[in-house]
């Protein structure tokens, strides 16, 4: 075989290498449309907002609380089950798993969750007493809902995640006005 052959055999292994390589480095390195803060956005505001939910559950089955809390329990229960909805579906097209969580177990620990003993208490208040530990509980629990949506915000990548935390901190600023305005009126 002659050097020229030898050089060109060469040559072609090589490029055929470089092109394996160079396909096989944009595979692993395709983009992804989401990041870790998405996944852990989505992740952690399910339980977060079932939370929310079964504070709205226990006011919403008492009697003798004032209309206007009435009121914005069922609209936090109104807006929050379709924002679980779209973010167990995101979760499941990210493969990513889903937390239920509510009160119990780790979600706890998040910011704004009501403590087993502070729930028991909302649980066990009656009228306008209820309504105000649900308003106090409410307005921390919406806090912590924004703080966690700012991080996405600032560092998430999915544009229709980045959407929904936008839209959580205008709803949930907007509400825990309200509701303070309702409490410092009980």
């Amino acid at each position: 075989m002659t050097v020229k052959k030898r050089i060109a055999i060469i040559s072609g292994i090589v490029a055929i290498l470089g092109i394996s390589v160079a396909g096989a480095l944009t595979w692993m390195n395709r983009a992804e449309p989401f990041n870790d803060r998405d996944v852990a956005f989505a992740s952690n505001m399910v339980p977060h907002h079932v939370g929310a939910l079964e504070m709205a559950e226990v006011i919403l089955a008492k009697e003798g609380i004032p209309a206007e809390v009435r009121e914005l329990a069922a609209r936090i229960e109104a807006t929050q089950q379709p924002e679980i909805n779209q973010m167990n579906a995101w979760l499941k097209e990210w493969d990513a798993p889903s937390m239920t969580g509510g009160h119990g177990g780790h979600a706890m620990m998040m910011s704004g969750m009501m403590s087993e003993t502070d729930m028991m208490a909302l649980e066990d208040a009656q009228g306008v007493e209820a309504a105000r530990l649900f308003l106090e509980g409410m307005i921390v629990h919406h806090n912590g809902a924004v703080e966690m949506a700012q991080v996405e915000v600032e560092g998430g990548k999915y544009p229709e995640a980045v959407a929904l935390a936008r839209a959580i901190i205008e709803q949930q600023t907007i509400e825990i006005a309200e509701m303070e305005r309702l409490r410092a009126n009980l």
